[in-house]
């Protein structure tokens, strides 16, 4: 049928390739791609040829319109160079376009870098973050990990290998001792994944910087300390001032894990 179809191509094994994901680029009218060798050395793979086209950050704006109005009658497949589109690349905005102008949307699901290295690394999997890429700069990097330290899921994030022994220091700095993987060569013959602490994993790195696709996985933080008999203090005072009592000790119970009971009968001693 007519449409876009968001197609999952293998990660290092081409192997991985889905039957369904072949089929629907061999009857696909065009594909749109990062870089048509990456692709043209898969659809080889699978014995087929297919027109292309180039759509990434560099071209996206100007490509976009003629394959919305391709869409209308024709069958039109995007693929990244690996994994699955849209993680890490500008696919979103021809997802959205395509539904804004009533055409057919299908995922055709594969393999995936982020989930691959979850599997790998051995730490929690009922709650990650995906990060994407790191800034590059220094400040900016510390910022984005100071703006996730707190979050209590597993992160999730990509990176170069001559980057890597920055970042995991950088990492160490701004998250502390957490346990992490450093995930390498997924689906091919040496995939591995190495695990310590950030700090240990930075150290072996520092003067040894892989090669391949990598993928950082870090574990949540651990629990919280509890709160102090002061701050439980300090917040239950400033939420009576602007919240009827029940409220306000339901707020405070919540934010900081204090026992209710407790709090509802300071609460009526600061009230009293």
């Amino acid at each position: 049928m007519p449409g876009l179809y968001i197609v999952a191509t293998p990660i290092g094994n081409l192997g991985d390739l889905s039957p369904r994901a072949a089929q629907v680029l061999a009857g696909a009218a065009i594909i749109a791609v990062e870089d048509s060798r990456v692709t043209a050395k898969l659809l080889r793979h699978i014995g087929i040829k297919r027109p292309m086209t180039p759509y990434h950050d560099h071209n996206a704006e100007g490509v976009r319109p003629g394959l919305i109005a391709r869409m209308g009658t024709e069958a039109v497949a995007l693929v990244s160079d690996a994994g699955t589109p849209l993680i890490s690349d500008p696919g979103y905005k021809l997802v959205r376009d395509a539904r804004a102008a009533g055409h057919n949307v299908v995922t055709v699901p594969g393999p995936c870098a982020a989930v691959a290295a979850l599997t790998l690394a051995g730490l929690p999997t009922d709650r990650f973050l995906y990060l994407g890429f790191l800034p590059p700069k220094a400040q900016a990097r510390a910022a984005a990990i100071a703006e996730v330290a707190a979050v209590r899921a597993t992160l999730v994030l990509y990176e170069s290998g001559p980057r890597l022994a920055v970042t995991l220091a950088a990492l160490a700095e701004g998250l502390g001792a957490r346990e992490a993987a450093v995930t390498r060569e997924i689906t091919k013959r040496f995939e591995e994944a190495v695990t310590g602490t950030l700090g240990e994993l930075a150290t072996r790195y520092a003067d040894a910087p892989p090669k391949g696709e990598i993928v950082v996985v870090i574990a949540p933080p651990g629990e919280a300390a509890p709160a102090s008999a002061d701050d439980t203090e300090t917040a239950l005072e400033e939420a009576l001032t602007r919240l009827p009592m029940a409220k306000a000790v339901s707020e405070v119970a919540k934010k900081l894990g204090v026992d209710r009971k407790a709090l509802y009968a300071r609460a009526l001693e600061l009230k009293g």
